[in-house]
């Protein structure tokens, strides 16, 4: 692959997705910027393993729903790299419930990271990009975005929103040579999944149309082309990485 631009900002890049895309994006050759919210160790164990590998990276916390915070991390980024490229939102949470048990609180605050989060990280970026006239944006959503899930109205309400959302950043930055596409994972084998017990597993998995759970690499190859410049005339896009459990 190839990249005109020459750093990237990871949120929620400390384990499973978003580790995988920092360390893809590394080999890529780009300088990645790894944002964590609570767990500085994790995210100083990412930058020596990338740096290890002849990579280039840099830590950076903060909280993706403050939006104050959201907009002083790019400023940092742009005051030492004098850019930002790419910016991939990731950080993400979950709060399962069915809904009829889900308080007004567990809603909101799903909303609050997973969906108004991304459109601040969005918005802080096109400023920068817009004046590059050059970027491009990645956002991780998910396979329940699409399809709704039992238990996960919040959740599923948040990636369905990043979808639509990241449709209309688009149409709005196409004009200033910056992109926005959606990647929607499905099941995908993280700690997470690693608890399920075996009959659990198979379950989904006889639902899976590939038969297996996806790995969080095969997610980060699709982030990765997306920002590519091989993918310089897609925008607007959502690509599934689900298997084909929905097509």
């Amino acid at each position: 692959m190839t990249f005109s631009g020459k750093n990237a900002l990871i949120t929620g890049a400390v384990k499973g997705i978003g580790r995988e895309i920092a360390i893809k994006l590394a080999k890529e050759g780009l300088k990645v910027w790894i944002n964590y919210r609570s767990n500085p160790s994790a995210a100083d164990e990412l930058q020596a393993l990338i740096e290890k590998e002849g990579g280039k990276a840099a830590v950076i916390g903060f909280d993706t729903s403050d939006e104050e915070a959201f907009a002083n991390g790019i400023k940092t980024i742009v005051e030492s790299d004098g850019e930002l490229s790419y910016l991939v939102n990731n950080a993400g949470i979950t709060n399962d419930k069915l809904a009829l048990r889900m308080k007004k609180e567990d809603f909101v605050s799903v909303i609050d990271v997973n969906l108004t989060g991304v459109f601040i990280g969005s918005k802080e970026a096109l400023k920068v990009m817009s004046k590059q006239r050059f970027g491009s944006v990645v956002n991780i959503a998910s396979v329940v975005g699409e399809t709704g899930n039992a238990g996960q109205v919040n959740y599923s309400a948040s990636k369905g929103g990043v979808i639509a959302m990241t449709k209309s950043f688009a149409q709005e930055s196409a004009s200033r040579n910056v992109r926005f596409n959606t990647v929607t994972p499905g099941f995908i084998q993280t700690a997470m999944t690693d608890k399920l017990s075996d009959e659990i597993k198979t379950a989904f998995i006889d639902k899976i149309p590939l038969k297996r759970f996806g790995s969080p690499k095969d997610v980060a190859n699709a982030a990765a082309f997306l920002l590519s410049d091989e993918a310089s005339y897609i925008t607007g896009e959502t690509l599934k990485v689900n298997g084909g459990i929905y097509m």
